[in-house]
């Protein structure tokens, strides 16, 4: 294909997680409108192809899910640069460099104090980035709160047309402009359809802090273990998110790794990481409680099963699953059972490639809208200020507090003090906060949940 004269979009992601650089990256892949990027010869990224050629420069908040060397290599996404930065470094690249459109990839508190950050930060500029924000997988909890905290971005991504309609609904509900709404899709789904494989390989995949308590997470391994022993024929395989020390999106402080040490384990039982969608290659029953990657697996039409054992609960997730026909126990599984989808639910979720049941391929064109919308917002130019539903006026007893998290005033501005805000940091500071934040790790997941027992005694 000829090299186009068009310019090359410059697009930024700003993630606190692996699972949300991993959205953040290839959501902003997808969303980039082809129009206005550079057009050469096709090339591929890793993990999963990108829509257009983009300059892509990420950012990663300093906290205390910041993502290790090894998480970022198993995500696989490839940015033209990617730095750890804090709230007011951000900030203040962002008045010193130009980019077209910029990613929040983060918490829903986060999301709203670089809104604001960036409204102060943007004062008196002709121009401004598009500013896009959504969800990194399934949204079953907090949805009002979230979703004010994400408002006032041009874009709010919505991953279904359920997701859709309930943010809508909520925006309409307070009285807030609902025209940020944009249905898409979550942009880490793909992979060939399903083929039984030999052998037959189950996978169960663990998440960090669903179920929360040793009682149920050392349930839930030993009926996987129960599992393998019981059909030694099957390959077992339990997927781990991350590795004892390391954080993802939640906090895990009970991780399955040091739970697995007490069990005689079986040959056909195995602990894996990686890639979801390289392991989903090998699967052929996707096992979880409320995992993302059942909406993964569910598009591959792979056999998915939500588990039920420890109740259908808000607590856990697994209440998003009612009507999809997937929810079932272990002695069902252990009886071979194998659940199939209510193909109306699968469709309202944005899943199932390869041709749902209403007809084509919609995953393909899940991401037209965003593309449109945000091709037409940059050709009109001179975007007006951000504005956020929350203000010192809407919360005055709310907002504050979460600005203050990211070191910013109730209108933004930088508090005095506040880490990095003259000046990019040094070695020693650098050193200082990667051993801050490894005391950090130590104490969520060794000294915290002794502090509980002791006081459960």
């Amino acid at each position: 294909m000829p090299a186009s004269t068009a310019r090359r979009l410059r697009v930024a992601v700003l993630a606190d997680s692996d699972t949300r650089w991993k959205w953040g990256a290839l959501t902003a892949a997808r969303i980039s409108p082809t129009e206005f990027a550079e057009t050469t010869e096709s090339t591929e990224t890793s993990d999963k192809t990108a829509d257009s050629d983009i300059r892509l420069d990420g950012f990663l908040l300093r906290g205390r899910a910041t993502p290790t060397a090894r998480q970022l290599r198993e995500v696989g996404v490839r940015a033209d640069s990617l730095r750890e930065v804090t709230a007011v470094e951000f900030l203040r690249e962002m008045t010193q460099e130009t980019y077209d459109v910029l990613v929040l990839a983060l918490v829903g508190g986060g999301v709203q104090a670089m809104l604001h950050g960036l409204a102060h930060a943007w004062q008196g500029r002709p121009e401004r980035p598009v500013v896009v924000t959504g969800y990194v997988g399934v949204v079953y909890e907090k949805l009002a709160d979230g979703l004010l905290l994400r408002h006032g971005a041009d874009l709010v991504l919505a991953n279904s047309r359920q997701d859709a309609e309930r943010f809508r609904a909520v925006l309409e509900g307070v009285g807030a402009d609902a025209s940020s709404v944009t249905e898409v899709a979550l942009p880490f789904l793909g992979g060939a359809p399903y083929e039984k494989k030999d052998p037959y390989t189950v996978v169960f995949a663990a998440q960090p802090s669903v179920p929360e308590t040793r009682k149920d997470r050392a349930y839930l391994l030993d009926r996987l273990v129960r599992h393998a022993r019981r059909h030694p024929e099957r390959e077992v395989l339990l997927k781990l998110r991350s590795k004892p020390g390391e954080h993802t999106t939640h906090i895990e402080e009970l991780p399955y790794q040091k739970l697995a040490r007490r069990h005689d384990l079986p040959a056909n039982f195995r602990l894996v990481y990686g890639n979801m969608g390289e392991v989903l290659d090998h699967t052929d029953l996707l096992v979880t409680v409320s995992s993302t990657a059942a909406l993964e697996s569910l598009h591959r039409r792979i056999p998915t099963v939500v588990l039920t054992d420890l109740g259908v609960r808000e607590a856990l997730g697994n209440h998003h699953f009612v009507g999809s026909g997937c929810l079932a126990s272990w002695d069902q599984l252990d009886a071979g059972h194998e659940p199939t989808p209510d193909a109306e639910w699968v469709a309202r979720q944005g899943v199932a490639a390869g041709g749902s049941p209403s007809g084509g391929d919609s995953y393909a064109t899940a991401f037209d809208e965003a593309r449109k919308r945000i091709g037409e917002l940059l050709t009109t130019g001179g975007l007006p200020p951000l504005k956020p539903y929350y203000t010192p006026v809407t919360a005055p007893g709310y907002l504050p507090g979460v600005l203050a998290r990211h070191h910013l005033a109730p209108d933004g501005s930088p508090l005095p003090g506040a880490p990095a805000s003259d000046q990019a940091p040094g070695p020693v500071r650098r050193i200082v906060r990667r051993a801050a934040r490894g005391a950090y790790r130590h104490g969520v997941q060794r000294v915290a949940p002794v502090i509980r027992r002791m006081g459960e005694l």
